[in-house]
């Protein structure tokens, strides 16, 4: 067989592909991930040509692909669509090639520790991605509004001001001495918008 793939190494090239291709949708960026799914995922193509293929566990193998989109958008049946996306997968990459004679051509043992690991370990580590992407940014500017700082200059016009930990360009309305605490009442680009703390009568 050309360049000595067996049914073994066009399974492991299938699943490397599929995983890469995952975690490229999940985190867009340069492209170089994209590009190296396509180059798998071509490899595993060619394999296929090259080895008898068995359509129903490919489609199977999809189906288990899909079970475990599912698992890690679901929160309250995660875990129930992860194990019905590990058993399909499974069984699907065990029979995904078949012998000239007709039985799997994988080996069932490599077939079942792949999919444990990468469906296991994928899941863990997709969960984090979706869940750390759903948090707020950790340098959300509007989280200064309404905090009390103090203006480290006289601000007439703008000037600084210290808030929440780090040093800002301020503007007023109202002059405003150095040393005076200041709170923010509004947030034009990077510049904060401030009044004086005590300005209504606080």
């Amino acid at each position: 067989m050309p360049f000595d793939i067996t049914p073994n190494v066009a399974y492991l090239l299938l699943v490397s592909g599929t995983v890469v291709l995952i975690v490229a949708l999940l985190t867009p960026g340069t492209g170089l991930l994209e590009l190296g799914a396509i180059g798998l995922l071509l490899l595993a193509g060619y394999s296929a040509t090259l080895l008898e293929v068995n359509l129903w566990a490919v489609g199977l193998w999809v189906i288990g692909v899909i079970f475990f989109g599912f698992s890690v958008r679901s929160r309250r049946r995660g875990v129930l669509w992860l194990a019905l996306a590990l058993l399909t997968m499974i069984v699907g990459s065990v029979f995904v090639f078949r012998t000239p004679e007709g039985g799997s051509a994988v080996s069932p043992a490599l077939a079942v520790v792949t999919s444990l690991f990468v469906g296991g370990f994928g899941w863990l580590i997709t969960r984090k991605i979706l869940e750390a992407g759903a948090l707020p940014p950790a340098q959300a500017l509007d989280r200064v509004l309404g905090k009390i700082g103090e203006a480290r200059t006289d601000i007439s016009h703008e000037g600084s001001v210290y808030v929440d930990g780090e040093l800002w360009t301020a503007r007023s309305k109202t002059p405003i001495a150095a040393g005076t605490e200041v709170r923010v009442v509004g947030r034009e680009g990077l510049i904060l918008v401030v009044e004086a703390a005590d300005a209504d009568g606080t």
